[in-house]
């Protein structure tokens, strides 16, 4: 199962609250149970974190990361996103990661991201527009969903 990781998973290895499933989602891709896709537009955000953050990423072996671009179609759909006023351009970067999921077709996008992203309402949203431009719905979950304890 290719599964879309945004930051906010990486982020969540040191948080009291999320540290439990994003290790233990981690620690599936780094078994090979799934396979992390990684966008440009995480990589970006990456770089601000710090430097305990970014070494998750190293620890995933190469055979089960998939780097993807963001390209000019995800850029096209990220702004439908927020032409439709599902959320505003502050949230630039979560439109960003959930079009290039959309386009890539992973079988899941997963964040901590509760507002913007693995919000009830807005997925509905983002996959009315996804549908309107010829996409397939796109899965969006928390890791907590992922992983051996619910």
């Amino acid at each position: 199962m290719r599964i879309y990781v945004d930051t906010s998973v990486f982020g969540g290895c040191y948080d009291p609250e999320f540290e439990y499933w994003s290790r233990q989602l981690i620690d599936f891709f780094v078994i090979g149970k799934y396979n992390a896709v990684i966008s440009e537009v995480t990589e970006f955000e990456l770089k601000f974190a710090p430097d305990h953050v970014r070494q998750i990423l190293d620890d995933i072996p190469h055979k089960h990361i998939e780097i993807v671009k963001f390209t000019d179609e995800a850029k096209i759909l990220s702004e439908n996103y927020i032409r439709e006023k599902i959320v505003t351009k502050k949230s630039l970067a979560d439109t960003q990661h959930i079009a290039t999921a959309t386009i890539q077709q992973v079988d899941l996008l997963v964040s901590w991201n509760f507002k913007h992203i693995v919000n009830y309402d807005k997925i509905r949203l983002y996959n009315s527009v996804n549908l309107k431009n010829g996409y397939k719905v796109l899965e969006i979950r928390n890791p907590r969903d992922l992983t051996d304890d619910k």
